[in-house]
C-alpha cells in the first residue's frame, strides 16, 4: 500500500544531467550536418521530412546513405498521410492520445506493400480535423486498391460515405441493439426505414438547432492577451461569456493549449485565489481580463468518474440516494426498522458480505490475470437476501440497480427528483446504461456525458435566460471546458449533446468547447479558429466570429470545410428517403 501512494507522488521533472535528450555526453557528441540525434529526433515530421528532402551528400555520405534516406523519407511520408505531421519524433508514447497511437501502427503498415491482409480499425478518424480525416481516408482507399481488405468501425459520416459496403446495427443501444438493420451501399441504408444512421444520412442536421439574440460589441468578454505556451505565438482571444464558443482548427494547431493549459488551468487559480492580495502568476500568457463575474471554472473531460466497481452512475449523479430513501419508507423496509444506509452497497449490513456489495468476487490465478464471476451468494445483486425482501413496485433493490435508464426512467416516472436526473441521463443518449454498471467499464465519452449530467442537474435549465439581462454579468456565471466530447457518439447523440450544450449555455453560463465535428461547429456562438497549420505551423488566431462570418469570409481549412458543410445545408438529399419519420425540421438556410 505505501508503495503505491509513493508511486502516485511522483513527480516526473526533466533531467539535469542531460536536459530531456535521454542520452549521455558522449552520444551527443556525434553529429550530423551540425545537429545531434537528439536535436534532429525534436523536429516535428514534416520539419524532419523538409529537412531530410533537402539534404545533398556526396562522396562516402552518399554512399551510406543511399538506401537509409529514401527509408526514411517514407516512413515521414507515411506519418503526415495519416495526418500526424504535427508530432515530433521523440514524443513519448504514453503520452499519444489512442487515436494518434492507432494511426501511427496504420502508418508503419503503409510502407509494408502487403496484400490479402485484413486491417480492422476501431474509430480512426477520432481527433481529426476535416482536411486530416480527408487524407486519412485517401490513405484507406490505398491500402485497399492494394489488395486489402479495411473494416472501419465508425461513427464519421464522411467515412460511411465513402465505403463500399456499410453494416448498420440497432435499432438501438444495449439490450436494444445487436440486430443487423441494414447492408449494403449508403443509398441501401438510406432507404432502410429503421436504421437510425440512414435517416441522418438522408436528413442531415438543420442548422441552427438553437437560435440566440447576436453579441452585442459591449458584451462581457474574456480577454486572453500574450497566450505563447507551446506553439502559441503570443496570440490575443476574446471569447464572449455567456455563449457556446467552439475552439477549433487543425490537429496540433494549439486547441487544447489555449482552452485547457492556457484558459483553464489559469482561470481556475484566478477564481480560487480570488480573495489572496497577490495571487499567483499567470502561466502560458500575460494577461486575463473579464474574469472577475466567474464563480466557477470546470474541465468536463473524459477521465474515469470512479476507479472501482463501487462507483456506478446512480451514485455518481446522485440520485441513488433518493432511491434509498424510498426503498427505506417501503412498509417491509420500516417493519424492519431499515433505513436508507440498508440499501447502500458501500456500507455493511444490508450488502452482501460475500462479494463486499460488488456483485462480483475476483479470483487471483497466480501467475495468470485474475479471473472476475459473479457473486454465487447475491447472484449480482449486491445486496443479501433480508435487505432485498423490501420492494417497491414489486420490484427489489437488486433489480432496480439492474435497470438500465430507460426502464427506470418509466418506473420512478412519479418521482421528479429521480424523474429529472434520469431524463437528464437519456437526452445526452445514456439511456442504454444500467444504473448499476461499474464505472471503470465506462469509455471515456460515457463518462464524459455523466459528468456534464451531473452539472445539468445543478442549474435551472428550465428558466429562460432574463430579458434583457447581460449575459455572463452574474456573479453565479460557471464557465465549462469540454475537450472534443463528440468523440465515440452517433449522430443522433450528437444532436442531443449539442441540445444539452445549449440548455447550459441557456442558464446564462459560459461553454467553450475544443471540437472537429462541424455539426457542433455550426452550432456555436462565437468560433476561434486556430491555425493555420500544426506544429510549428499552428499556434495562431487565422479566424473568429459567428459560422456565417467565419464560413464566409475565411480562408483557413476550417471555414472552407464549414463554408461546404453548410452549402450542403440548402441542398435537398439525392434520395428523399420517405420512409423515414421527419425527426428534426427543416430551417431556413443559415448562410446568408
Amino acid at each position: 500500500m505505501l508503495d503505491s501512494w509513493v508511486s502516485w507522488l511522483d513527480i516526473d521533472e526533466t533531467c539535469p544531467a542531460c536536459d530531456g535528450t535521454r542520452l549521455n555526453p558522449t552520444a551527443l557528441a556525434v553529429r550530423f550536418q551540425n545537429r545531434s540525434i537528439a536535436e534532429l529526433a525534436a523536429l516535428p515530421v514534416e520539419a524532419a521530412q523538409k529537412f531530410f528532402d533537402k539534404l545533398k551528400l556526396r562522396g562516402r555520405a552518399a554512399e551510406i546513405a543511399r538506401d537509409i534516406l529514401p527509408e526514411i523519407g517514407s516512413r515521414l511520408r507515411f506519418l503526415k498521410q495519416v495526418g500526424l505531421d504535427y508530432l515530433s519524433l521523440d514524443r513519448s508514447a504514453p503520452t499519444l492520445s489512442g487515436g494518434e497511437a492507432q494511426r501511427i501502427r496504420l502508418a508503419s503498415q503503409l510502407g509494408s506493400n502487403l496484400r490479402g491482409v485484413c486491417y480492422i480499425l476501431d474509430e480512426p478518424t477520432i481527433g481529426l480535423h476535416h482536411r486530416d480525416n480527408q487524407r486519412l481516408l485517401d490513405t484507406l482507399v490505398a491500402l485497399e486498391e492494394k489488395g486489402n481488405t479495411v473494416i472501419v468501425v465508425e461513427h464519421d459520416e464522411d467515412t460511411i460515405r465513402r465505403a463500399q459496403h456499410v453494416i448498420d446495427l440497432g435499432p438501438g443501444a444495449g439490450k436494444l441493439g445487436g440486430e443487423v438493420i441494414a447492408d449494403g451501399s449508403v443509398d441501401d441504408i438510406m432507404r432502410e426505414p429503421r436504421s437510425l444512421t440512414g435517416h441522418f444520412l438522408a436528413n442531415p442536421l438543420a442548422h441552427p438547432l438553437h437560435t440566440r439574440p447576436p453579441i452585442e460589441r459591449n458584451a462581457p468578454t474574456l480577454d486572453i492577451v500574450g497566450a505563447s505556451l507551446h506553439n502559441l505565438k503570443n496570440v490575443r482571444v476574446r471569447l464572449p461569456l455567456g455563449r457556446l464558443c467552439v475552439v477549433t482548427g487543425v490537429s496540433g494547431s494549439g486547441k487544447s493549449t489555449l482552452a485547457r493549459d492556457v484558459l483553464h488551468d489559469n482561470l481556475s487559480r484566478l477564481v480560487n485565489e480570488r480573495r489572496k492580495k497577490k495571487p499567483s502568476p499567470l502561466h502560458g500568457c500575460r494577461e486575463i481580463h473579464g474574469w472577475e463575474n466567474i464563480a466557477r471554472v470546470l474541465e468536463v473531460d473524459q477521465t474515469p468518474i470512479g476507479k472501482t466497481p463501487r462507483s456506478c452512475p446512480a451514485t455518481y449523479v446522485g440520485f441513488w440516494d433518493s432511491i434509498r430513501r424510498l426503498f427505506a419508507d417501503m412498509p417491509e423496509a420500516r417493519l424492519r426498522g431499515y433505513g436508507p444506509s440498508r440499501f447502500s452497497f458501500n456500507v455493511a449490513g444490508g450488502r452482501c458480505d460475500t462479494c463486499d456489495g460488488q456483485g462480483v468476487r475476483t479470483i487471483e490465478m497466480s501467475f495468470l490475470p485474475d479471473v472476475t464471476v459473479l457473486c454465487d451468494a447475491c447472484g449480482g445483486n449486491r445486496f443479501n437476501a433480508e435487505t432485498l425482501m423490501a420492494r417497491y413496485k414489486h420490484k427489489s433493490i437488486g433489480e432496480v440497480l439492474a435497470m438500465n435508464v430507460d426502464e427506470a426512467l418509466e418506473f420512478f416516472g412519479a418521482h421528479p427528483r429521480i424523474r429529472h436526473a434520469l431524463q437528464l441521463l437519456q437526452q445526452v443518449g445514456l439511456g442504454y446504461l444500467t444504473l448499476g454498471q461499474p464505472s471503470p467499464t465506462l469509455s471515456g465519452g460515457e463518462a464524459q456525458r455523466i459528468k456534464l449530467v451531473t452539472e445539468l442537474a445543478k442549474v435551472r435549465t428550465d428558466l429562460p435566460f432574463p430579458v434583457g439581462a447581460r449575459r455572463g454579468a452574474t456573479n453565479n456565471h460557471s464557465v465549462y471546458v469540454l475537450d472534443e466530447p463528440t468523440v465515440g457518439l452517433h449522430m443522433a447523440d450528437v444532436e442531443k449533446l449539442i441540445r444539452a450544450l445549449h440548455r447550459l449555455v441557456d442558464a446564462g453560463n459560459t461553454v467553450i468547447v475544443i471540437e472537429h465535428n462541424l455539426d457542433v461547429i455550426a452550432e456555436a456562438d462565437w468560433i476561434v479558429d486556430l491555425g493555420p497549420e500544426g506544429g510549428a505551423g499552428g499556434g495562431r488566431v487565422v479566424a473568429t466570429g459567428s459560422p456565417q462570418v467565419v464560413a464566409a469570409r475565411g480562408n483557413s481549412h476550417t471555414a472552407k470545410a464549414l463554408r461546404e458543410f453548410l452549402r450542403r445545408q440548402r441542398r435537398k438529399p439525392a434520395i428523399a428517403a420517405q420512409a423515414h419519420q421527419p425527426v428534426i425540421q427543416e430551417s431556413d438556410t443559415v448562410l446568408n
